[in-house]
């Protein structure tokens, strides 16, 4: 309250007029009365809206408006919130509130809205709801996963056994860490665990932190506060881990983050919060995450590159992708879908053409390494179809690389004119695992070092063992 002194511009009279502006500048109408219920003051906003003049002042309530309410608020001492009023032409919507001092009621107002203002306002709110319930769509669409176990070539091949704990492990909400080489198809497991989980219809955000310079990868995962740092955006910026708040977030080549940065992205995993940068209160979230990396990251542990507590918190599922070179039998149906891929691309552009490939041009892309994995494979196939003069793809459409590695192993007649070169191909991998083995032993931790020695992980060892029928 004001405090009196002996001016003229603190009289009692001078503080009457003063509330007195400070009621009739309000934009609600304001009506009270006294403990006795009768009318002391009303706005020219309540005349506007109600039509009561302010004749009424110094009248009772109730004899000039026998339905109103508020004198009832000085016997219940009760809160009235939203009471509709509607007159012979005027509708408006009514709060009402005792006025107590020293727990004494001394009086009661009324603030009313028309219902014109409260119906405009409600729009307003729908239109503000609406844009933000599109905003979240198209956020969602823009980070949407679109692959699923279904997409992934090799689920009933080579990578039999890893697809199978991949859709085993989709409904928890672990940490998921995905491994393999470059090419191998680490994203595509991702993005297809993540639709197999109850994350399915919230978004999804893929992150590659090899591609974002260390000293920006902070802001764009935890973001930032207004005035952070010099140039930050007014309002500060939203992160990607809120982004991904109730969905899952993708942390590819996770081998490459800073050691400081780690640190901060274990706490959330351990504390499920984040803080932005230049701000001091944190915020919840909920989010599931799956790294991946070509990085063997038990090395860089040993090296003290990467944090042995991080690397335990997201090892709990570890998922290994094999190398093309390790699932040459999914060769052929690969091919078989690229060139599929390449037909739907040429009827989109009004073209109407059927690709095919030759045997001894798939001899050739079976005998082949593949150090890119899938991706190269790929991109050999592009090319092909790019020299192909007609449908058919034949060993000159490849690449030069693949015919000068492919080639010489079938001159040098490490492919039997007797069997076929998968036939080869195959007899010779059954061979030499089961000479591995046979050199290891047969028990699980000697396996372990078959598999190492091999190349492979063991689950893929497993699986080459059932295929070849091979007993230990």
């Amino acid at each position: 309250m004001l405090q009196q002194n002996n001016t003229t511009d603190f009289s009692l009279e001078s503080q009457i007029e003063w509330w007195k502006a400070i009621v009739y500048s309000i934009n609600d109408g304001v009506l009270v009365i006294d403990h006795e219920g009768i009318v002391r003051l009303i706005n020219p906003e309540y005349t506007q809206i109600t039509g009561v003049t302010p004749d009424i002042i110094g009248k009772p309530l109730k004899e000039y408006r026998p339905g109103a309410q508020l004198t009832e608020t000085l016997i219940d001492r009760k809160c009235k919130v939203g009471v509709y009023r509607k007159t012979e032409d005027r509708e408006y919507m009514v709060d009402m509130a005792p006025i107590i001092v020293n727990n004494r009621i001394i009086g009661a107002v009324s603030v009313c809205k028309s219902l014109t203002e409260v119906h405009k306002l409600s729009q307003e709110l729908k239109k503000k709801g609406e844009k933000l319930e599109q905003l979240e769509k198209r956020m969602n669409s823009l980070y949407q996963a679109k692959y699923t176990f279904e997409d992934i070539i090799g689920k009933n091949g080579g990578l039999r056994e890893v697809v199978y704990v991949a859709e085993k492990v989709s409904e928890s909400e672990l940490p998921i860490l995905v491994t393999g080489e470059s090419g191998t198809g680490k994203e595509l497991f991702a993005q297809a665990i993540h639709n197999k989980s109850n994350r399915f219809n919230r978004a999804f955000i893929p992150v590659n932190c090899a591609a974002i310079p260390s000293s920006l990868l902070e802001s764009e995962l935890f973001g930032y506060g207004e005035g952070a740092f010099t140039n930050a955006k007014k309002g500060g910026k939203i992160g990607l881990f809120e982004m991904a708040n109730n969905g899952t977030i993708f942390l590819d080549e996770i081998g490459d983050m800073s050691y400081d940065l780690q640190a901060k992205l274990l706490r959330v995993l351990q504390e499920k919060k984040i803080r932005r940068i230049g701000e001091t209160s944190e915020r919840e979230i909920d989010v599931r995450i799956i790294a991946a990396t070509h990085r063997d990251l038990e090395q860089l542990v040993n090296k003290n590159r990467f944090r042995e507590d991080l690397f335990y918190r997201l090892n709990v599922i570890s998922l290994h992708i094999p190398p093309l070179r390790d699932r040459k039998e999914d060769i052929p149906d690969i091919v078989q879908f690229l060139l599929q891929s390449t037909e739907m691309n040429l009827l989109q552009n009004k073209f109407s053409l059927s690709y095919t490939i030759e045997k001894q041009t798939m001899n050739l892309l079976q005998m082949y390494e593949w150090p890119g994995n899938v991706r190269e494979l790929k991109n050999v196939m592009d090319y092909a179809t790019c020299m192909a003069e007609g449908t058919v793809i034949k060993t000159d459409h490849l690449s030069e690389i693949i015919t000068k590695k492919s080639v010489p192993l079938i001159e040098s007649g490490e492919s039997p004119l007797n069997q076929t070169l998968q036939e080869a191909m195959e007899a010779a991998e059954r061979n030499f695992i089961q000479d591995t083995i046979k050199r290891f032993g047969h028990d699980i931790d000697e396996k372990k070092k078959a598999a190492k020695v091999l190349g492979i992980s063991l689950a893929t060892l497993y699986n080459k063992l059932k295929r070849h029928k091979l007993h230990f």
